[in-house]
């Protein structure tokens, strides 16, 4: 029985939202007091909608990562949503990864799962757009990967027929006395067209 994504949409929110109401977590936090008339005052925190699949997806990554529970992790969460929106849930994926960045052709988008659209936006087929706007940066994109195709397979043959026509070019240019292995390199094709062992 194949699952659908968006049915993993579904329940992760429905997982985040049994725990938060079994142990008795408000489902939505209210803004914060009204900022006084101090111009430099801090201005008023949003509301946070914990039902969400943002917030449900940045509680779960960061309780993953810090191996603790939900409601451990609920105040940070908060605080990144209030803060950065949706698309602080990149930031937050790069800053779980060490501060490297993340390439979204080879790991999967935590908030989209890879598919490249929002998830709680109607898709291009529910709204009967054109089916040239899939090529032209539509607006339906995910905020998180900005629409980075996960494709690792593909993407990985590409860099090695790539990395193969460099290296090729700069030993044949760095060294002539071997530039045969250059061309053998050439001979031999792009890794994409060799049959696999």
């Amino acid at each position: 029985m194949s699952v659908n994504v968006f049915d993993r949409f579904t329940s992760r929110i429905e997982e985040v939202t049994a725990y938060l109401t079994a142990h008795q977590l408000p489902l939505s936090l209210p803004a914060g007091p009204p900022a006084p008339d101090d111009p430099w005052s801090v201005p008023r925190p949003a509301a946070v909608d914990r039902t969400t699949l943002a917030w449900s997806t940045a509680v779960l990554m960061l309780a993953s990562h810090h191996h603790t529970a939900i409601d451990r992790q609920a105040p940070a969460a908060d605080a990144l949503l209030r803060e950065l929106g949706v698309c602080g849930l990149a930031q937050l994926h790069c800053d779980l990864n060490a501060g490297a960045p993340i390439d979204y052709r080879f790991t999967r988008c935590p908030y989209c799962d890879g598919i490249g659209e929002d998830p709680t936006l109607p898709t291009c087929q529910e709204l009967g757009c054109a089916l040239w706007h899939e090529y032209d940066g539509h607006g339906h994109m995910c905020p998180v990967c900005r629409d980075d195709d996960y494709q690792p397979q593909w993407f990985a043959e590409e860099h090695m027929a790539e990395l193969e026509e460099l290296l090729a070019a700069s030993i044949e240019d760095k060294t002539p006395a071997r530039s045969w292995f250059g061309a053998w390199l050439r001979r031999r094709g792009p890794a994409r067209d060799r049959p696999r062992r």
